[in-house]
């Protein structure tokens, strides 16, 4: 069963790290959030699912404003042709639905063979904002917080300049 909002936070409070979450409509792609974003101040991020021809998966973090460029991410990562992982597969790998992934849900243990990329840029951010877990919400962390969940959810992530 996918972790819930509320174990996330929980498991926040417990590495002593500190957010912020503000409530609004459901959100499910970029152009949602800016038009519903309301003071909420820091880098404004987007989670990508992927999976490559040989079922190798990754879940990319970026700055919501900087485009992809799927060749040269496939080029940096050594990964057979990439697509978007199918809804089926991301509510089984990462526990949550589309419009609602996020470096949150590798709290879940079917997370574990997802690779975490995160753009070099994002981390520049004093503050990053992503869902938890559900695109009812955004919670506000700093980018060392993240970080610090990561490693403790047993992800090191790979840094690239996307």
């Amino acid at each position: 069963m996918p972790t819930s909002e509320s174990d996330l936070f929980a498991r926040l409070d417990s590495l002593g790290i500190e957010t912020g979450t503000k409530r609004h409509e459901a959100m499910f792609t970029v152009e949602d959030a800016k038009r519903l974003r309301v003071d909420i101040p820091g880098g404004h991020c987007k989670s990508l699912f992927l999976k490559d021809k040989k079922g190798a998966l990754w879940l990319v973090v970026m700055l919501e404003d900087k485009p992809l460029d799927m060749k040269s991410l496939q080029a940096k990562l050594g990964a057979a042709r990439l697509s978007f992982g199918k809804p089926e597969l991301m509510a089984e790998i990462l526990g949550v639905e589309p419009g609602s992934v996020t470096p949150f849900s590798v709290i879940n243990s079917t997370a574990a063979d997802v690779q975490v990329v995160l753009d070099s840029a994002m981390l520049e951010q004093t503050t990053l904002n992503y869902h938890p877990l559900t695109n009812r919400a955004t919670t506000s962390i700093s980018a060392d917080d993240l970080l610090a969940f990561l490693k403790d959810c047993g992800h090191k992530p790979m840094v690239l300049l996307l």
